[in-house]
């Protein structure tokens, strides 16, 4: 028989459920049609998931249409509940999402398709509740191409020439053959469904079993039924508990067969299987035997773990949604938690997610959450299973913490008869990445067995960021050199010294705060959008009218979790009970008051001796250790970035990134092209010959010993210019015109003597309809952004684009700007610094162009063009009649 896995997922009371009740009542699976209100729901199986109405954990269902059998898996729609519901994605052949007729697509509809996409899973769409007054099909459908895609198409009257147009447009092969052919066959459109070029939309009633039939036809009709290889693979999804207590491990066959009382094995644990049981609603029938694309449960494996691989398949990347809360466990009196701890790990095992850690030193535990809804199931959870009524304290937010630049750790672990050095390149990373892990070290340097096993220990732990102890995200670590002992180096020795390398470069990098951000849809009334929008601003988020239906406004936007908590109820107050606030988690970004949180937290990296940011040294028959700021001048491999045949005195001048705000801008270049740029495989060497007393306003010559010297940038962020130096911000007061002029008079009579190209950027985002303009000022360029764009933005996409190309430096003020255009391996002025350079200009052409009687020299006005000559001695008298 054919097998497809289909999943369901919706926005919460979205019909979801409703919608499974009605598919398997219509399939003959059920002859009772259930109710998530009558609280008899056929895959509601748990008393809290009846008792609140609502999904809580995912369930499975199988019915038959003809000869394909079909499982259908029943996800969580409540956001609290998202890692369940992402969890099963990796075990779906085809998706279903439900949208509510009456409430169109929200924040968290968003984010399901993102995740589908991410996943690359097929979809169908079942808009739901179209029973209800004012609900508008045309209107709904140009919300959701708008929204989530223009592939997604109503199935309704197929065959029509309407129908054709609409899928020709959606991929090159569909509209040849529509043009050739007059018509697209029925295989070519599940392709191109299949390949996520298109998406079925149907429309009906689940509660009244409206349009179910016809839904059920277009998946039979168009779904498209998986090829398994015979080699055995599976997938694990989920791991549950019965009544009885046995342990239950959900997965997927991907490949082959598996029969009972074989073994398993994930290359870690080795296990055998006591059980095979394939679940339908609460119910199970045992087997002896499965095959390729069944979905079950077995007992027997104590080890598993959600996203673990067996056979060919491989294990899954971390769950992209995971909390952003962290509560105190409180326990009643008398409760000892240590008694409590090994209890709480049995739901961590079937909720990896909740993170639970035990704090030694508070004698505390903790546990990760996404929202207060998750907490009231929690609390139920432990009370029915452990007769244990527990409380939690207020929360915290879950930090994260990165790294604004390229920088190298080491790591040396040398006590008595032991011995290993790693070295690691730390790179930062796109937000929402991650951590990735790589190596590109040399067999010859370190064994291929020793590089397994650093890049073993850099997955298997939470490392810890320097700022506030909070996790590391965002960022690749490369193994590029190490270094072991023939006779005295042990497993455990690179563990150490992998552990090490991590905590050190973190100190020497440019570490940067991450929060976590929300993104939010708010609807209220139309007078009220201006008390809307001045709390978003208020809590540091930003937001814009999406829309305006009749009385209603719709807001989109994102601000941070912190400030975001509770806004519900104060939106149901001032609106009445007119508003609605739809959240879901974005991702993390820079925190926006890093300062502090930071000083609130009040963590030492250098106390923490269960992640040491120092080296262990030997000598003499001793050890010793050695401060992570000391660490390179004792390593015994030679620096990544520091190659052999550097000069002695570029040696001399290796300097910590944590030191880069006090130094100068040659200074940072000379640094970034004997750190960051050696990333890109850059082997040249710089020498500055000019002196230090001339760096402001002479132009500082480099010999390059390899390759030309690339054309140089300078672009200015030109509002954050204006409003940091006091001049030009009284002008900006009183004719925002002369700021501007007066900015680009200074920079184009700069441009004369620094030979930069400059481009000097301003904002535009606000104008409606507005266009990229590209304008040139004398001999520099003056760009205003587009609509909806930036000049940050601007800024950081012609770095990215065009870091290879050129040396680009950025002038802004701008602390997480700079943050930004550090990492990609541009050099920065400041406001002031950039003042001090023009300063000096203007003086240095004051000088040249003043005649001076008697000398015979050069005059930089012999040099320069009739218009440059006019327009320099314009600039001279405007400055002294001042």
């Amino acid at each position: 028989m054919k097998k497809i896995v289909i999943g369901i997922l919706a926005h919460v009371d979205a019909g979801k459920t409703t919608l499974s009740e009605s598919l398997l009542y219509v399939s003959g699976k059920i002859r009772k049609l259930g109710r998530v209100d009558n609280k008899d729901a056929y895959l509601d199986t748990y008393e809290l998931e009846r008792a609140r109405g609502i999904t809580i954990f995912s369930k499975q269902a199988i019915f038959e249409i003809d000869n394909t059998r079909i499982t259908l898996l029943d996800t969580p729609g409540h956001v609290d509940f998202s890692a369940e519901m992402e969890r099963t994605l990796q075990v779906l052949d085809y998706a279903i999402l439900v949208i509510s007729g009456a409430d169109g697509v929200q924040g968290h509809t968003k984010t399901l398709w993102h995740l589908l996409e991410i996943y690359k899973i097929p979809v169908f769409l079942f808009v739901n509740k179209m029973d209800q007054k004012d609900t508008n099909k045309d209107k709904l459908i140009n919300e959701i191409k708008k929204q989530l895609d223009d592939g997604c198409i109503e199935f309704r009257e197929v065959e029509t020439e309407a129908f054709y147009d609409q899928l020709a447009m959606c991929d090159e092969i569909l509209m040849e053959t529509y043009l050739e052919n007059g018509h697209i066959e029925d295989s070519q459109i599940s392709i191109a469904v299949k390949e996520r070029k298109v998406f079925p939309c149907f429309f009906g009633s689940a509660l009244k079993l409206e349009g179910i039939e016809e839904f059920i036809e277009g998946i039979e009709k168009y779904a498209i039924i998986p090829r398994y290889p015979d080699e055995f693979g599976a997938k694990i999804f989920k791991i549950t508990r019965d009544e009885q207590g046995n342990r239950l491990t959900h997965m997927k066959l991907t490949g082959g067969k598996l029969k009972v009382k074989d073994v398993l094995t994930n290359g870690v644990w080795e296990e055998k299987v006591n059980q095979i049981r394939i679940y339908s609603g609460e119910k199970f029938e045992a087997v002896s035997e499965v095959d390729a694309g069944t979905v079950f449960a077995v007992t027997g494996l104590t080890q598993s773990k959600p996203g673990d691989g067996l056979g060919i398949e491989k294990a899954s990347v971390a769950p992209l949604l995971e909390p952003v809360l962290r509560y105190r466990v409180l326990l009643p009196e008398g409760c000892d938690p240590r008694v409590m701890l090994p209890k709480l790990r049995q739901i961590e095992d079937e909720e990896p997610e909740l993170h639970i850690a035990w704090d030694e030193q508070l004698q505390e535990i903790m546990v990760q959450v996404m929202g207060e809804v998750q907490i009231e199931i929690l609390q139920s959870l432990i009370r029915s299973r452990f007769g244990v009524e527990v409380d939690f304290d207020d929360g915290r937010i879950v930090y994260k913490e990165t790294i604004g630049n390229a920088v190298e750790g080491v790591g040396h672990f040398e006590p008595l008869r032991h011995y290993a050095e790693v070295h690691l390149l730390l790179e930062p990373g796109e937000r929402g990445s991650g951590l990735r892990f790589g190596a590109q070290c040399n067999e010859d340097v370190l064994g291929k067995s020793w590089q397994r096993l650093i890049l073993t220990h850099l997955g298997e732990k939470v490392h810890k960021g320097v700022l506030t102890g909070s996790a590391i995200t965002d960022m690749k670590i490369t193994l590029v050199s190490g270094r072991a002992h023939n006779k005295h180096t042990e497993g455990g020795d690179f563990r150490e010294a992998t552990y090490r390398a991590v905590r050190q470069g973190l100190k020497e990098a440019e570490s940067i705060l991450l929060e976590p951000y929300y993104a939010f849809q708010l609807e209220v009334p139309e007078k009220m959008v201006g008390r809307a929008m001045m709390d978003i601003e208020k809590m540091h988020g930003t937001c814009e009218i999406s829309q305006i239906n009749g009385e209603m406004a719709v807001l989109l936007g994102s601000a941070p979790v912190v400030t975001m908590r509770n806004y519900q109820k104060e939106v149901v107050a001032y609106t009445k009970g007119l508003g609605r606030l739809f959240c879901s988690l974005k991702g993390y970004e820079p925190c926006h008051n890093a300062q502090e949180v930071i000083e609130r937290i009040g963590y030492d990296s250098e106390r923490d001796v269960q992640n040491p940011t120092g080296s262990v040294f030997c000598a003499h028959g001793g050890s010793f250790l050695v401060d992570w700021f000391e660490v390179k001048n004792y390593m015994h491999v030679e620096s990544y970035f520091q190659k052999k045949d550097d000069t002695e005195d570029l040696n001399k001048d290796r300097t910590s990134y944590s030191k880069e705000e006090a130094i100068s801008l040659e200074e940072i270049d000379q640094i970034m092209n004997k750190t960051f740029y050696a990333n890109q495989g850059r082997k040249s060497i710089w020498k500055k010959q000019k002196a230090a007393g001339e760096r402001y306003y002479k132009p500082v010559t480099y010999i390059k010993r390899q390759e030309e010297r690339k054309e140089e940038y300078l672009l200015v962020d030109g509002y954050n210019i204006i409003y940091a130096w006091p001049e030009l911000k009284g002008l900006a007061d009183e004719n925002m015109d002369s700021a501007r002029m007066k900015l680009l008079d200074l920079l184009s009579n700069y441009q004369w003597i620094r030979k930069y190209h400059i481009i000097v950027v301003f904002d535009a985002y606000r104008v409606e309809g507005h266009r990229e303009e590209v304008i040139d000022y004398y001999n520099i360029h003056m760009v205003y952004t587009r609509e909806a764009q930036t000049a940050d933005q601007y800024i950081e996409k012609f770095a990215h684009e065009n870091k290879k190309n050129y040396n680009i430096t950025v002038a802004t003020s701008d602390g997480l700007q700079q943050m930004i255009v550090r990492g990609e391996g541009c050099s920065l002025l400041s406001a002031r610094e950039l003042k001090a350079e023009l300063e000096a200009a203007n003086e240095r052409i004051r000088q040249e162009y003043r005649p001076m009687h008697g000398m015979d020299r050069n005059y930089l006005s012999d040099a320069l063009s009739p218009k440059a000559k006019q327009h320099i001695e314009d600039l001279i008298k405007e400055d002294e009649d001042k």
